[in-house]
């Protein structure tokens, strides 16, 4: 490294000398010269403080417009992006195998190609006589679609340049792209971030939509680099069981939205059917007289959703060692919820195998369901249903209060407006004054504790 060369320079008038001394040159003043090192080329070429262009800034309070939506003619794939796409943007949709990720992308595509809107559809995995064939299944085989085979991320930005910049552009998946400027296969960690890196320029370049299909894991979560999901501006989620008809579009991260909305799809021979109504699907075909079910209303970001929980509880005789099987909850909530149970309330659940299903496959996250779990388990062991048109919702907590909920008046429209007409709430619900009005006229039968609960639901006095 080079020995960086001192200069001095005079406090007084600012001259530069090669050598100290006492009185400076210039302006004769005395003791006025301190050593200063010059900056050497290596320095000089490392200093990021100067060297550079100005940017411009901008003031945050400044009047700006809004990025403008562009419809996917997909009313639920809009809902879970926030409106819509907006121009620009980067969007990571990731999922399990065969659950629908291409079909919902070349529905949308064909919706807004017929609108007279240019769309690029680049697919790694299918040679495009494939997807043709796809779009003719579906019936959208007149769609003006532009539509390649590609795996190379030069030749892809190539092509783009070289025509009109389109609407939006669909890389199908981002895992068979490579880059000739990174050494390795396709789909390794290296491939991945620098083709995502240079799709995602050219979408801000251009104002362009990229959709990047991306692959999952064994535990669900997108494959490839963590930093993949920094790098965009939108992650979602298509989630559902090949058994059962739903999908649900979940937005994890929106930069442009909020991150609780979902979309609800039904996958039909035509192709995936918009659901505007959830809880048609989860509580289709329900005996509301069967003991061990409740009905929960769960809510996905404005969404309320209303499912049923239902549970079944067999006695053991042998002595044996009790099951605990939950489908579609937390194991451990329900462990939780079967100890306050035995320690607040008085049941004993020891010598009584514990099953717990959501009915139609949905998942449940909302700690709002512990109340409508514990009605279920309840009624299963007591053997007295809850009644017709009835709903239940509350948080539990360790000592066997009922905690309050958010959005419970949203929840309780919702059930009114199907139907139901009571609910099992905790009392900070009717505490802060909730009329008719606010709860769709639904009759509300209020608790503190859950002692209070499984004396009703049990007839003590």
């Amino acid at each position: 490294m080079a020995k960086p060369r001192k200069t001095y320079v005079c406090q007084a008038c600012g001259s530069v000398a090669t050598r100290w001394q006492g009185q400076c040159a210039d302006c004769g003043e005395w003791n006025t010269l301190v050593e200063q090192s010059a900056p050497t080329a290596f320095s000089a070429r490392h200093d990021l403080q100067t060297g550079g262009h100005r940017i411009a800034l901008s003031r945050l309070d400044s009047a700006v417009a809004l990025p403008s939506r562009i419809p996917t003619g997909i009313a639920e794939f809009d809902r879970a992006l926030g409106g819509g796409l907006v121009a620009g943007s980067a969007v990571l949709m990731g999922g399990d195998p065969g659950i629908g990720k291409s079909t919902l992308l070349l529905q949308a595509s064909a919706n807004m190609a017929k609108a007279g809107n240019h769309i690029v559809y680049i697919s790694g995995e299918e040679a495009a006589d494939q997807v043709r064939l796809r779009a003719l299944r579906l019936g959208l085989a007149d769609a003006p679609i532009d539509l390649a085979s590609a795996t190379s991320v030069r030749d892809i930005l190539t092509t783009l340049r070289a025509m009109p910049t389109p609407v939006m552009l669909v890389i199908d998946s981002i895992q068979t792209m490579h880059s000739d400027l990174i050494e390795g296969a396709p789909g390794t960690v290296s491939q991945v971030r620098a083709s995502a890196q240079e799709l995602i320029r050219f979408a801000k370049d251009t104002g362009c939509a990229v959709i990047l299909v991306g692959h999952v894991t064994k535990d669900g979560s997108i494959a490839g680099p963590r930093v993949l999901e920094h790098m965009v501006d939108t992650v979602m989620s298509f989630e559902g069981e090949r058994s059962h008809q739903y999908r649900i579009l979940r937005s994890i991260k929106n930069r442009f939205g909020a991150t609780d909305e979902i979309g609800v799809f039904a996958m039909e021979e035509e192709g995936l059917s918009e659901v505007g109504n959830p809880s048609s699907l989860f509580l289709s075909d329900r005996d509301a007289q069967m003991p061990g079910t409740s009905v929960f209303p769960a809510l996905e970001g404005t969404r309320p959703v209303l499912v049923e929980i239902q549970a079944l509880t067999v006695r053991l005789s042998s002595g044996a060692t009790p099951r605990r099987a939950v489908v579609g909850w937390d194991s451990g909530r329900m462990a939780m919820v079967l100890a306050v149970l035995e320690a607040r309330c008085g049941l004993s659940f020891s010598t009584a195998e514990v099953y717990l299903n959501i009915a139609g496959g949905y998942r449940l996250s909302d700690p709002a369901a512990d109340l409508a779990v514990a009605a279920a388990l309840i009624s299963a062991l007591s053997e007295r249903p809850i009644g017709a048109g009835t709903i239940v919702f509350g948080e539990l907590s360790l000592s066997g209060e009922l905690r309050p909920v958010a959005h419970a008046g949203l929840r309780l429209r919702e059930a009114a407006k199907l139907g139901f007409e009571k609910a099992l709430v905790p009392a900070s619900v009717t505490a802060k004054g909730k009329g008719a009005g606010d709860n769709g006229g639904m009759r509300l039968s209020s608790y503190a504790r859950l002692a209070n609960l499984v004396d009703q639901l049990l007839g003590r006095n």
